[in-house]
Protein backbone atom coordinates (compact mmCIF):
# COMPACT_ATOMS: atom_id res chain seq x y z
CA UNK A 1 0.00 0.00 0.00
CA UNK A 2 1.28 3.46 -0.86
CA UNK A 3 2.17 5.94 1.86
CA UNK A 4 -0.22 8.76 2.65
CA UNK A 5 0.40 11.99 0.82
CA UNK A 6 -1.37 14.16 3.41
CA UNK A 7 -0.02 13.08 6.75
CA UNK A 8 -1.46 14.67 9.85
CA UNK A 9 1.20 16.38 11.96
CA UNK A 10 0.21 17.49 15.43
CA UNK A 11 1.73 20.66 16.73
CA UNK A 12 3.71 20.52 19.95
CA UNK A 13 0.85 22.35 21.70
CA UNK A 14 -1.59 19.58 20.79
CA UNK A 15 0.86 16.89 21.84
CA UNK A 16 1.20 18.61 25.22
CA UNK A 17 -2.59 18.79 25.60
CA UNK A 18 -2.91 15.08 24.89
CA UNK A 19 -0.22 14.25 27.47
CA UNK A 20 -1.93 16.50 30.04
CA UNK A 21 -5.28 14.83 29.40
CA UNK A 22 -3.70 11.41 29.96
CA UNK A 23 -2.24 12.52 33.29
CA UNK A 24 -5.58 13.94 34.39
CA UNK A 25 -7.37 10.70 33.45
CA UNK A 26 -4.85 8.67 35.47
CA UNK A 27 -5.28 10.96 38.50
CA UNK A 28 -9.06 10.70 38.22
CA UNK A 29 -8.85 6.89 38.21
CA UNK A 30 -6.55 7.04 41.24
CA UNK A 31 -9.03 9.28 43.05
CA UNK A 32 -11.85 6.85 42.29
CA UNK A 33 -9.78 3.91 43.55
CA UNK A 34 -9.53 2.24 40.16
CA UNK A 35 -5.70 2.32 40.01
CA UNK A 36 -2.91 2.66 42.54
CA UNK A 37 -0.29 5.38 42.18
CA UNK A 38 2.91 5.95 44.11
CA UNK A 39 3.95 9.17 45.82
CA UNK A 40 6.61 9.59 43.14
CA UNK A 41 3.99 9.36 40.38
CA UNK A 42 1.79 11.90 42.15
CA UNK A 43 4.68 14.34 42.54
CA UNK A 44 5.66 13.91 38.88
CA UNK A 45 2.05 14.52 37.79
CA UNK A 46 1.91 17.64 39.97
CA UNK A 47 5.09 19.04 38.40
CA UNK A 48 3.90 18.41 34.84
CA UNK A 49 0.42 19.82 35.48
CA UNK A 50 1.84 22.99 37.04
CA UNK A 51 3.75 23.59 33.83
CA UNK A 52 0.88 22.80 31.45
CA UNK A 53 -2.31 24.01 33.18
CA UNK A 54 -2.97 27.57 34.32
CA UNK A 55 -3.10 28.16 38.06
CA UNK A 56 -6.62 29.42 38.69
CA UNK A 57 -6.06 30.05 42.39
CA UNK A 58 -4.89 33.58 41.62
CA UNK A 59 -7.60 34.52 39.14
CA UNK A 60 -9.64 37.58 40.05
CA UNK A 61 -13.06 38.26 38.58
CA UNK A 62 -14.15 41.87 38.38
CA UNK A 63 -17.15 43.61 36.92
CA UNK A 64 -17.33 46.37 34.37
CA UNK A 65 -14.49 48.90 34.63
CA UNK A 66 -12.91 46.96 37.52
CA UNK A 67 -15.93 47.35 39.78
CA UNK A 68 -16.93 44.63 42.24
CA UNK A 69 -18.70 41.70 40.61
CA UNK A 70 -22.12 40.82 42.03
CA UNK A 71 -23.58 37.37 41.48
CA UNK A 72 -27.34 36.87 41.69
CA UNK A 73 -29.27 33.62 41.98
CA UNK A 74 -32.26 32.96 39.73
CA UNK A 75 -34.71 34.10 42.37
CA UNK A 76 -32.96 37.43 42.79
CA UNK A 77 -31.07 37.05 46.08
CA UNK A 78 -27.42 38.18 45.94
CA UNK A 79 -24.71 35.73 46.98
CA UNK A 80 -22.62 36.95 49.92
Amino acid sequence: MAARKNTIRLSEEWRERIRTAGILERLEKAAMGEVDVTQTQLKAAEIVLRKTLPDLARTEVTGKDGAEQTMTLRWGKPID
